[in-house]
Order: structure tokens, then C-alpha cells, then sequence
């Protein structure tokens, strides 16, 4: 894909991105302008600047990737995100606005007037922040290298550079300007050329979507192999291979191939190399990685099982995270702060659910076509990249350039948007509750923040974007989503009670995707509590806090009534009072 043309709309979605943040720039003065935009954001352009916030690389590029190598089972994905949103406008956005509010620690401390709580909350608001980054990161790295082929790293360090720039200079006011540009700007990429490939599909006479056979090339095709690669094929397969394949070197130094047939098992390939298949031969897959053939690919629980150990028990451990994750992401609650009032969140929440919406339906048909235009991707495993792929694989010429121009500059405006909004949060955090909470202050926190976030980034080269974003939801829903639901909904919330929940549950989430990350555990139930925790950390984080805040009932926090008054009345009666500013 290395194109002048998909360049330059990369670099031109870039400068538009400078462009809109200087201008934001410009309206940012005061510290409420950089922490909550002086509260003055309306509806529609708040939900589409939480929109292009929420929208990262996991959707843009992981969810199309999850459903070409998974199938069905991994629409679980965008349903959960976009629930997700159902839950905080039923419970969460107009009494949390009302509450009046910098960051979740800020609420924190008020509701329950305890600075050792809000410590804590910082603390996880941090750590969710920066493992919500990694997934931003990643998208960075694999995207520039697919589309000008520099080494992952250069992706990684030269977002991490950017973004940070934008928050330092515009703070909350400037990136609501870029992120309700960013939102507009993604859901045009992803969609004209998803109508595009699906007008071409229905005229192609190519084979249903559920055809029993596995994928296979359409056309002769040549695969690069940019990093080490260990694959599977299925039957004898005669290629042509220039390159290091099973540590035999084929062809010759000037670019010629060698005629070479690989047998059925495993094959490893060197950087550097280039096999070429013809037109009908089965496509291999990565070394471990199930089959995707059409009748188990658009079955629930059909590649997935390959990979999973108690595949039911993680779809409803990955279903509790991302419809409760939702409401502990702490850059997404950020946004209803800067609300002018509670009935103003609440159609905020709702614009979002209808942008989401919208924009969700696109990545699985990238997914879906995937497996028939660019099963090359599985030997790769770059099936994260099949947005970027795609357009290119089906139309060849100028005409697939402008596509993949199109969809290569919404992959960077999407994590360019959503780690920009979790720059904020993390460096309000930072500046509030390790500095002073002055304008200077956000601004030295921005920068430690985005220096963590590349140094972190370059680490997770090897992880699927979604699997990464499923964890980041996992430890919200575990800390951030009973604090919220039960210190606006429960007056009987204790400090101590609260503190001990986010402990446990938090902890609980962290521990076991810190084990599955470093230790690998072996299939069995070990495997499936520790790689999906959401389904116990959740619940044992709610125990926690209802039987800590009963066994402490007497340290009610003081006017506890009157806070809930302040949450659950409509401003207009004029019953509650703002407890933050």
C-alpha cells in the first residue's frame, strides 16, 4: 500500500487536524476552558466530538479484523460498545453532570468526602488511561508501517509526539474542535468505500459469505512478508518464493523466484520474503490460528473456540465488560462535565447512540469481505489491517489508491481523536491531583502523560488491538461503574465501602490481565477467568462495596441527602445545588 496517494491523504487528514486544534488554540485561555471547556458545549456537537473520541483504532480497525479472523462470534464487539451507551444515559449522564465535576476523582472526593478515595480513584483513572492508550498506540504503528513501510515504532513515536501536542496547546476546548471534526471525518471514510466494495460483491459473482470452503486466493497473488512469519497450509501448495522459507534461502540475489511446493504443516518465513500463490490455492494461516472456513466463520462460537477455553463464558465475560465498561472510561465521562446541564447530557448520550449506531455497521462488512478479497492477511496475521487492505486488493489502479487514501486517513484520525481524549483525562488527573491544577500544570501533565503512553506503546506489538480494549474495559467495569451506579443511585455508599470496592474489583481485573499478558496461562478454567475477568471482578467489586459501606454505616458522608437531591432533581426546579464548582 506504499502510495503517494494514500500518503498524502494521511498527511492531509494530519494538517487538517493541526489546522482545527490551532484554531481551538485560539478560545482556550482559562483553566475551566482547558479542563471542562467552560461548560458550554451544546448536544450535537458534543456527541459528535464523544463520537469521534469513542471511535479508536479497536473500531476502526480491530472490530473489521476480529470478525475476518473470528467470524460472527466477535460482533459482540461493536454491540457491547455501542450498549454501553444505552447503560450510562439510563443511569450515569444527567445526575453526574448535575453533580458538577473536573474528573471521576473530583466526584469522588465530593459525593463521599474522602481525599483517600479520590487518591484512588486517580490512581485507577491513570492506570485505565494509559492501558487504553496502548490499543491507540498499536494502531498508530501498524498503520503508517502498512501504508509507507517505516519500521512500527516510527507510528508509535510520531502519533505519541502529536497527539501530545494538541493537548498541550488546546487542552479540553481545542480537542472537542478536532474530535467532532474526527467523527465526521471517520464514519465518510469507512463508509463510501464500504458501499463501493459491497456494490462491486454483488456484481462479482463471487461465493457466499457462508460457503463451506475455506478462503482462498482469487487471483494470483504475491504476499510480503514485512515480519517473521509462522504458518500453516492444509494440502500441497506449489508458489513461487523469493526468500528465507524453513531456513532455506530460494531465488536469486536479483529478485528471481524459485518454484517451490509446500507441503501440508507448519512453514516459518524471514523477514524480506515474498511468496506468491496462484489464483484458487487455499489460503495458509498463521501458526495457531483456526480455521476460518464459511460454516464455521458465520456460526457463534465457530474460529473462536479454537483459540478460547470456555468460549461461552468469555462471550458473557466480554459482553458484562463493554456494556459496563462503557461508564468507567474516564475520558468518556469527562465529556458530560462539559455539558451545560443534565437534561443537555442526556441528549447528548442519545445523538451518540444514533452516531454510533451508524458507524458500527461498517467494520463488520470489511471483516466479512475480508476473507474473500484478502485472505492473504491470515498467513500475516494482519488482519488488523484489512480496512487499509481492502479497496487496494479489490480495485487495483488509482481508483483503489483513493479508497485506501480515504480509509487510511479516518485510521488515523481515529486514534489520533480517541488518544487525544484519553491524553486529556490523564493529564487532568495528573494535574489536579499531583500538581496544582493550574493551566501550566495540565500542561507539564500532558507531557509526562504522552511520554508514558510511547514508551508503553512500544510494548504491544504482539496483541491484538480489541483484546487490549476488552481489558481497558474490563478494569473500568471492575472500579469506575459501581462507584458511579451506587454513589448515585444507593445513599447508603460509605467511603470505606467505596474504597474497598475499587480496590478489590480494580485490583482483581488488573492482576489477572497482568498474569494473561506475562505468564500465557495453559487452556482450562485458568485461561478463561484470567483472560476476561469481567464476569467475577465485577460482581465481587459490587459485593464489596454494599457489604463494606453496610458494615460502616455510620460514616455517612456528611449532607448525603442533599447530594442526592442535587443529582436526581432538573436544574430548572432549583431544589439542588452544584456540589464541584
Amino acid at each position: 500500500m506504499r502510495s503517494p496517494v494514500v500518503l498524502a491523504a494521511v498527511v492531509a487528514s494530519t494538517i487538517a487536524t493541526i489546522l482545527v486544534g490551532a484554531y481551538g488554540m485560539r478560545v482556550a485561555r482559562t483553566t475551566s476552558d482547558f479542563f471542562v471547556a467552560s461548560r458550554t458545549v451544546r448536544p450535537m456537537w458534543n456527541a459528535s466530538a464523544i463520537s469521534g473520541e469513542y471511535l479508536s483504532a479497536a473500531s476502526f480497525l480491530g472490530v473489521a479484523g476480529l470478525v475476518m479472523k473470528y467470524g460472527v462470534d466477535m460482533l459482540w464487539y461493536p454491540v457491547g460498545f455501542a450498549a454501553g451507551y444505552l447503560i450510562l444515559l439510563l443511569l450515569v449522564a444527567a445526575p453526574l453532570r448535575r453533580f458538577g465535576a473536573y474528573t471521576i476523582p473530583d466526584f469522588a472526593e465530593g459525593r463521599l468526602d474522602s481525599l483517600a478515595v479520590r487518591r484512588l480513584a486517580t490512581a485507577f483513572v491513570l492506570l485505565i488511561g494509559w492501558f487504553y492508550l496502548l490499543p491507540q498506540m498499536k494502531g498508530a504503528g501498524v498503520t503508517l508501517r502498512a501504508i509507507v513501510g517505516t519500521p512500527y515504532w516510527v507510528g508509535v513515536i510520531a502519533v505519541g509526539i502529536l497527539i501530545t501536542a494538541n493537548v498541550f496547546l488546546g487542552g479540553m476546548k481545542g480537542i472537542t474542535f478536532v474530535q467532532a471534526f474526527q467523527y465526521w471525518l471517520k464514519v465518510t471514510a469507512i463508509s463510501l468505500p464500504a458501499f463501493v466494495l459491497l456494490l462491486h460483491y454483488h456484481g462479482d459473482n463471487s461465493p457466499r459469505l457462508t460457503s463451506p470452503a475455506p478462503p482462498t486466493f482469487r487471483t494470483e497473488t504475491t504476499v510480503d512478508v514485512r515480519v517473521n512469519a509462522r504458518f500453516e497450509v492444509d494440502q500441497p501448495t506449489p508458489v513461487r518464493l523469493q526468500g528465507v522459507l524453513d531456513g532455506i534461502r530460494y531465488g536469486g540475489p536479483g529478485g528471481e523466484t524459485a518454484a517451490v511446493t509446500l507441503t501440508p504443516g507448519r512453514h516459518s518465513a524471514k523477514t524480506g520474503a515474498e511468496i506468491t500463490f496462484p489464483a484458487g490455492a487455499l489460503a495458509p494461516r498463521a501458526t495457531g490460528q483456526a480455521h476460518a472456513d464459511g460454516r464455521t466463520w458465520s456460526r457463534p462460537f465457530g474460529p473462536v473456540t479454537g483459540e478460547r477455553s470456555h468460549p461461552l463464558f468469555f462471550t458473557y465475560s466480554l459482553m458484562l465488560a463493554t456494556f459496563l465498561g462503557t461508564m468507567g472510561l474516564p475520558h468518556i465521562l469527562v465529556r458530560f462535565y462539559t455539558n451545560p446541564d443534565g437534561r443537555a447530557a442526556r441528549q447528548t448520550t442519545l445523538i451518540v447512540l444514533v452516531l454510533l449506531g451508524a458507524f458500527y455497521i461498517f467494520p463488520a462488512v470489511y471483516g466479512a469481505l475480508g476473507r474473500l478479497y484478502a485472505p492473504d492477511l491470515y498467513l500475516t496475521r494482519g488482519t488488523d489491517t484489512v480496512v487499509l487492505a481492502l479497496p487496494g486488493r479489490v480495485f487495483p489502479g488509482f481508483g483503489g489508491e483513493l479508497l485506501s487514501g480515504l480509509v487510511a486517513a479516518g485510521a488515523f484520525a481515529a486514534f489520533l481523536s480517541t488518544a487525544s481524549g484519553l491524553l486529556i483525562s490523564v493529564a487532568g488527573a495528573l494535574a489536579q491531583d499531583v500538581f496544582k491544577g493550574q493551566v501550566r500544570d495540565f500542561k507539564r501533565a500532558a507531557a509526562v502523560a504522552g511520554a508514558v503512553a510511547i514508551v508503553f506503546g512500544l510494548g504491544v506489538e504482539r496483541f491484538d488491538i480489541n483484546l487490549l480494549v476488552g481489558w481497558a474495559f474490563a478494569i473500568a467495569a471492575s472500579s469506575f461503574c459501581p462507584l458511579l451506579v451506587l454513589g448515585i443511585w444507593w445513599r447508603g455508599l460509605t467511603a470505606a465501602g467505596a474504597g474497598a470496592g475499587i480496590a478489590v474489583g480494580g485490583g482483581l481485573a488488573s492482576g489477572a490481565i497482568l498474569v494473561t499478558m506475562l505468564a500465557k496461562p495453559g487452556p482450562g478454567w485458568a485461561e478463561a477467568l484470567l483472560g476476561q475477568p469481567a464476569a467475577w471482578s465485577v460482581p465481587a467489586a459490587f459485593l464489596t462495596m454494599v457489604v463494606v459501606s453496610r458494615l460502616t454505616a455510620r460514616r455517612l458522608p456528611t449532607e448525603v441527602g442533599a447530594k442526592m437531591v442535587a443529582m436526581h432533581t432538573p436544574e430548572a426546579l432549583g431544589l439542588g445545588r452544584n456540589y464541584r464548582d
